[in-house]
């Protein structure tokens, strides 16, 4: 049990905030169900010819290729993310099979995709075939493809002998450790040998192929009358592009017509499937501030669009882009310290322990916090930073015979800039040095990271309410082997009264759900936050619509369930027992609580 005491005056609340993340394949929750198969009937199907131009302008035709026992066709989109994790499996298998007769292309059949943007993939990511640009998408109506990355194995007669994944490995917003099914290589492995593929197709995960769409419209429906201009975008505007826009997590852009549209047909599926824009918390417990899913009608809205072939509409229609924060979401800061005196390289492989810089800001006097924000240098291999405070040269100790509140601000998938309300602000003490946790997912790309947090201040005179960042958790649990849904719980109790301000739960790859119970003084309960589909690549803070007044003697009780089980993609390891500790690999359980507390009395 942790109790919160004494939090007026002296404030005796102490946070060690060690987040874990994950991955950079920040896609939300994975998709349940069957995976699409490669494409109806096209296992048998002899493909006619076809050239096309490659990203450096040379011609290529299928019967230019007429001498190689095989030909793998991969369909690739420079912006989807799991093709740029693809990429480097690809190559290796290119290097495995060389000199056995078997010749690899790339097609891109993403209208959206230009050909500027092609050749900055290939520069960036180097795959070692060449890549072709599919106008009108001709080559891929003829295999019947229709997501990226998906791949198909053609024979010496070109027919299509293979079609479907790569290898099970990597999926929507999860990944495997090591890939346990490895398609591609079993189909060419059985082929050369002379044998007939024993799996010819599989289920393929990735992002929809940008085509362009024809109309299916039923006037009877109104399906004609939503366009991109009219309704669409104002849907986008409001609840998409501060994520999906130059410089920021999301994977590709939606602020003019011709991006949306390309991607009309991943975003139909996205938004009825409640993976974007991404929220996991159960409707049916607490309003949050910051909650951004769809409405239905949103939703349909977004249906009859792509239903009527995803029309651009009248541009005099559309609206003006709303402000959006450049660089800093938070606001212009008052200062930004760097997490070190120069940038850290992250390899293209490998795992990397979490990383920790210590910083001196140099401050001479008590400092109050209103806006803090972690600054991601290199996004595509960060997973989290947290920035704490530390007293003495140590993690997590106190200063001027004070323990403070450690976590000042965190940044994670999903997770927004802490931007306090008037009067409320978190405290550095002068003298203390600040710690940065990193948390590196190599993406096979050498990088350098120079990440940074803006801290913005305000006068000690307009503070009311200190700001320190508790937690329920439990560091004492053995999750078997194999459990899929195995309960681990934590409480906390409010030593004295304090204002509630936000939820924050944590667990790692196994995390399955979490919630957050309030037990009153008088004995009733109130479920604060319920999270039935934790997504560890999502790490979300739940802003409460109103704060909450938690009375001296609430106990707030935290329950999680972790899924050690094979149906878990993500489970390092799921024949292991599963203890608490810092790794992805490992587990945590930990609720955080943004908590209020007067000052001055």
């Amino acid at each position: 049990m942790t109790t919160l005491s004494g939090v007026r005056g002296g404030c005796k609340a102490r946070v060690m905030a060690l987040l874990a993340g994950f991955g950079s394949l920040a896609w939300g929750p994975m998709l349940t169900g069957q995976e699409p198969k490669a494409g109806s009937e096209v296992i048998g199907r002899t493909i006619a010819g076809f050239s096309l131009k490659a990203t450096g302008g040379q011609e290529h035709s299928l019967d230019g290729l007429a001498k190689s026992k095989l030909l793998v066709v991969a369909f690739l989109g420079h912006e989807c993310p799991l093709v740029r994790a693809y990429v480097p499996r690809l190559n290796q298998l290119q290097e495995q099979y060389a000199g056995q007769g078997v010749e690899w292309l790339a097609i891109n059949s993403n209208q959206q995709d230009s050909l500027a943007e092609l050749q900055n993939f290939v520069r960036e990511l180097k795959p070692g075939f060449p890549l072709l640009k599919d106008p009108g998408n001709v080559v891929a109506d003829q295999l019947g493809a229709s997501r990226t990355p998906q791949v198909f194995v053609l024979d010496q007669q070109r027919t299509v002998r293979y079609a479907g994944r790569i290898d099970d490995q990597f999926t929507y917003g999860r990944q495997r450790p090591n890939p346990e099914s490895n398609d591609l290589a079993q189909a060419l492995d059985e082929l050369l040998a002379g044998k007939p593929v024993s799996v010819p197709e599989t289920g393929v995960a990735g992002c929809i192929i940008g085509r362009i769409l024809s109309a299916n419209t039923d006037e009877s429906k109104g399906t004609g009358d939503v366009t991109w201009s009219n309704q669409i975008s104002r849907i986008v505007y409001k609840s998409c592009v501060a994520c999906h826009r130059a410089g920021e997590i999301g994977p590709f852009e939606l602020v003019n017509f011709s991006e949306a549209a390309g991607w009309a047909g991943m975003i139909r599926e996205v938004v009825n499937q409640r993976r974007m824009p991404p929220w996991h918390a159960s409707p049916d417990h607490g309003r949050f501030n910051n909650d951004v899913r769809l409405t239905e009608d949103e939703i349909a809205l977004i249906n009859r669009w792509v239903e009527a072939g995803a029309p651009e509409g009248d541009p005099a229609t559309m609206p003006e882009l709303p402000p959006l924060a450049t660089g800093w979401q938070m606001g212009e800061p008052d200062l930004v310290v760097s997490m070190a005196k120069k940038p850290f390289p992250v390899p293209a492989t490998g795992t990397l322990e979490y990383q920790y810089f210590q910083v001196d800001p140099g401050f001479t006097e008590d400092k109050w916090v209103s806006a803090a924000e972690c600054r991601a240098d290199q996004r595509g291999v960060i997973h989290h930073i947290i920035v704490g405070v530390a007293g003495e040269g140590d993690f997590g100790e106190g200063v001027h015979g004070q323990v403070q509140s450690d976590w000042i601000a965190a940044s994670a998938p999903g997770s927004p800039p802490m931007v306090l309300p008037p009067g409320y602000a978190k405290l550095i003490p002068a003298g203390a040095k600040l710690i940065f946790q990193m948390h590196y997912t190599p993406n096979g790309t050498p990088t350098e990271d120079f990440s940074s947090i803006g801290l913005r201040f305000v006068d000690a005179a307009a503070v009311t309410h200190r700001v320190l960042t508790v937690k329920a958790h439990n560091e004492r649990f053995e999750i078997p082997p194999g459990a899929d849904s195995h309960p681990v719980s934590a409480r906390m109790t409010f030593g004295e009264s304090a204002e509630l301000l936000t939820l924050f739960p944590h667990m790692h790859l196994r995390g399955k759900s979490f919630r957050f119970t309030a037990r009153l003084p008088d004995g009733t309960d109130e479920i604060l936050l319920d999270v039935p589909h934790y997504d560890f690549n999502w790490q979300n803070s739940y802003e409460l619509a109103e704060r909450r007044l938690m009375p001296k003697g609430t106990r707030v009780r935290c329950e999680a369930t972790f899924d050690n089980s094979t149906a878990n993609l993500a489970n390092p390891d799921p024949e292991k027992t599963v203890r608490w500790g810092d790794q992805t690999w490992e587990e945590m359980m930990i609720g955080y609580m943004n908590v209020a507390v007067p000052v001055g009395e």
